[in-house]
């Protein structure tokens, strides 16, 4: 129970629970493990789990009727998801899958509906988290409207780094690729710039931030408005 105890509390907004809401919530939560690829919902599919990660990186995918695919944000142990549960959606619009593996909790949709109206902190911290994510998603239209691919690289990369301990993150050009809804050798390319300009170093399957102050100076206007919402409304990461 104590290491349960201990990362309950990674998650951000597990972690700003007050005692009374979290001894009525935690026992519906289960640990689970959750590798690279995992799905944690399908588009268009009903929602049978609520997910707070402590760890990793989920990814928030948008799927049109064809079957292409574009992520539309991304979140990590500063969130949760499907994010339509927050407001007693039971139906995910997205895909979320896991693309940096780690771990978390996962509470079923029925518990957390339940929850809603019986801990109104939970609730808010909930609808809060939905409005940043909101920010999120609008300023990667912006982005992929707007800046070019390797500002978007650095961007995503930035985001990615805010997720994760360290400054090496698991990532594979394909990955990238689907994230970024750019052909590979466009990812390649972007690397090889940012990799000229000693901001990161990449590796097979991995990618090490080696300036960050530089990385978001690259990145301009792209990266920081979302972040600066987050914090405003629930504090650091």
């Amino acid at each position: 129970m104590h290491v349960l105890e201990h990362s309950y509390s990674r998650n951000r907004l597990l972690a700003l629970l007050p005692e009374t809401e979290t001894q009525k919530i935690k026992p519906a939560f289960q640990p689970i493990d959750l590798p690279r690829g995992t799905v944690i919902v399908g588009a268009d599919r009903p929602i049978d789990y609520v997910y707070f990660l402590c760890s990793g990186i989920g990814s928030v995918v948008t799927v049109s009727q064809e079957g292409q695919r574009a992520e539309a944000g991304m979140f990590g142990r500063e969130g949760f998801s499907p994010t339509p549960a927050g407001v007693g959606g039971s139906v995910s619009i997205h895909e979320v899958l896991m693309q940096v593996a780690g771990h978390g909790f996962r509470i079923p949709i029925k518990a957390t509906l339940e929850a809603l109206p019986q801990n109104p902190v939970f609730a808010n911290l909930l609808a809060r988290f939905i409005q940043t994510f909101a920010s999120q998603i609008s300023y990667t239209a912006l982005c992929n409207a707007n800046y070019q691919v390797d500002e978007r690289l650095a961007r995503w990369l930035l985001m990615c780094h805010d997720r994760v301990d360290g400054d090496e993150i698991a990532l594979t050009h394909d990955f990238i690729s689907l994230m970024l809804a750019v052909r590979r050798p466009s990812v390649t390319n972007a690397l090889h710039v940012l990799e000229g300009r000693k901001l990161v170093r990449t590796e097979r399957g991995r990618i090490t931030i080696r300036d960050r102050k530089g990385l978001e100076e690259f990145a301009g206007g792209a990266y920081g408005k979302p972040e600066e919402e987050y914090r405003r409304l629930l504090g650091v990461f």
